[in-house]
């Protein structure tokens, strides 16, 4: 059995959920799906800490991020598919 590294919530979701410790740029991941168990591979560029989220297409500034298939924010600075999203690129839009 394999251990998936990222989780993803909702089919519809553009972010996962890195699930390990230690993630480097360039392992090629194994991805779940919770919501209907299904599962794909992608290939992280960067070295992203467990908790974070990975992108999982291309995303451009003003793109909204979808988690849980909820708006969870909005893209302010590029980041490429397998890219790191978090503060540096990602900000509410509650203020």
């Amino acid at each position: 059995m394999t251990i998936p590294q990222l989780l993803v919530h909702d089919p519809e979701d553009n972010v996962g959920v890195v699930v390990i410790e230690g993630l480097r740029a360039g392992t090629d991941m194994l991805c779940v799906v919770t919501r209907d168990d299904s599962s794909f591979r992608l290939a992280a560029i960067e070295d992203v800490p467990i908790g974070h989220k990975i992108a999982l297409r291309d995303l451009k500034p003003g793109d909204t991020a979808i988690k849980y298939g909820e708006d969870i924010g909005r893209i302010v600075a590029a980041v490429a598919k397998g890219g790191h999203v978090h503060t540096h690129n990602l900000k509410t839009k509650r203020w």
